[in-house]
């Protein structure tokens, strides 16, 4: 398995990724043009986040998306996990845990990075436990939101 930094001809895929993602994690059925445009839109400005894909012979099987959160308290960044998305038949072979480890050892890597958060949906429990098993825990904070 390789592990990457995702490139554009990657987009397609990802927003793939995303509408499956959308539809099984939530029964959201998201509109195509509109996620094509907003992966389109991180590989365009790399300000908004980073993709990262999972490779199995030369096939993407998962992604991710990291996107930053400057921390006043720690004088750094914080990268945030979004978008998980694995592939139903490459799912609980430790794929996830892979990407987790890569970004992890990027924070590691470099002193302007200071931590890892991720959100997931309350009624997500498989997402849930994946987190905990890879060092993750839900102790500091509760998540709130206003979506327009």
């Amino acid at each position: 398995m390789l592990i990457r930094k995702a490139r554009p001809e990657d987009a397609s895929t990802i927003a793939g990724f995303q509408l499956a993602m959308a539809l099984e994690t939530e029964d959201l059925q998201l509109d195509k043009k509109t996620v094509n445009k907003g992966v389109d839109a991180v590989f365009e400005d790399p300000s908004k986040g980073n993709y990262y894909i999972a490779e199995i012979e030369g096939h993407v099987v998962a992604s991710l998306l990291t996107t930053f959160e400057w921390s006043d308290w720690r004088n750094g960044t914080v990268l945030w996990i979004q978008s998980v998305y694995v592939l139903p038949d490459f799912r609980k072979i430790g794929i996830y845990t892979s990407m987790y480890q890569h970004i992890q050892q990027l924070v590691m890597d470099n002193d302007d990075l200071k931590g890892i958060r991720l959100y997931a949906e309350k009624t997500n429990d498989t997402a849930h436990l994946v987190y905990e098993k890879s060092g993750m825990s839900a102790e500091h904070y509760q998540l709130y939101e206003w979506l327009k």
